[in-house]
């Protein structure tokens, strides 16, 4: 449904985009994640037609942009990071503006409006201006704005930042509901476990390009290490060198008392507590925990999924 080839994108000497490749089929949900400045951004600017690249294409349902007016626009929708809503107007009067933009009016404009404010269970606060809304309504509102014209691809691009636990859960069951009903997302996201819990494949981007594709659990094989052995000490201790170069101790963090020690296999963890109590260590309590996307992406990128 959606398909980008080769996109490349350059601002002067800056090389924003340097070749991404991405497809989504229909009902697919597809995410992308990358530090602050890996070109996340501009490449949804260049899926939705508002960034003209310098290389490659985008095509919609088998069919290339044609410029501005294309007709193939109208089978995609933007919900981007920055609100596109007019707070001095009330909620229903933004979306009757956004689906007159897309040619809608009279009795199929009523019910388009009707069918997102239910989508997105704001439908007692239409006749409400916006800047009364909480920061998790808006990004419901901004939300609806992208679904008047029911479009086929929905391009995501942080939809939840800055919002309350409650009204992510919100938003994400309105994502969900969209996915059921057919429709193709691309997702951004700084938020590791939403992408966990939405997305069928994951693409994640560094320096303008796609470093790693795959489902959730093929990511997850790429992990350095099998397990992290999480282990409170009832004091300090001092010979975190000599830990780190044990066979089978791929990494080694301390927070106070605690250590975490990412290990290559589950039979590391007999030796590595033995080696503990014969160094003087005093072990209080151990637990195992299994690697995350975050592990993957720190891995993959070096960096918090915040940096610069």
């Amino acid at each position: 449904m959606l398909v980008a080839r080769n996109l490349y994108k350059a601002y002067g000497p800056l090389q924003a985009v340097g070749g991404v490749s991405l497809d989504a089929g229909v009902g697919q949900v597809i995410g992308l994640l990358g530090p602050n400045g890996a070109g996340k951004t501009t490449t949804i600017g260049m899926l939705a037609g508002l960034v003209t690249p310098d290389q490659g294409e985008v095509r919609i349902a088998g069919k290339p942009f044609g410029g501005d007016t294309s007709e193939t626009k109208c089978l995609l929708g933007l919900v981007p990071q920055e609100l596109a809503l007019f707070d001095e107007l009330p909620a229903g009067a933004n979306l009757d503006l956004f689906g007159a933009l897309y040619g809608l009016n009279g009795k199929r404009l009523a019910m388009e409006r009707e069918r997102v404010f239910a989508l997105v269970g704001l439908a007692d606060r239409a006749k409400d201006k916006v800047d009364t809304f909480s920061g998790g309504m808006k990004r419901r509102l901004n939300l609806a704005a992208a679904l008047m014209h029911d479009p086929q691809v929905l391009l995501l691009d942080e939809p939840t930042v800055g919002v309350a636990p409650q009204s992510r859960n919100a938003i994400f069951d309105n994502l969900e509901a969209l996915k059921a009903a057919g429709k193709t997302l691309l997702y951004t996201t700084h938020y590791m476990e939403e992408a966990a819990r939405l997305c069928d494949r994951i693409a994640i981007m560094d320096h303008g390009k796609v470093i790693a594709e795959d489902t959730v659990s093929g990511l997850l094989r790429l992990a350095p290490v099998e397990s992290f052995v999480v282990i409170d000490l009832a004091g300090a201790f001092g010979r975190m060198a000599e830990l780190q170069e044990l066979d089978g101790v791929m990494e080694v963090s301390v927070s106070g008392a605690a250590l975490r020690v990412g290990v290559r296999g589950m039979e590391m963890v007999g030796p590595l507590l033995t080696w503990l109590a014969a160094n003087g260590a005093v072990v209080e309590h151990v637990r195992t925990e299994r690697p995350t996307l975050e592990t993957v992406f720190l891995h993959l990128t070096g960096r918090t999924l915040r940096d610069a």
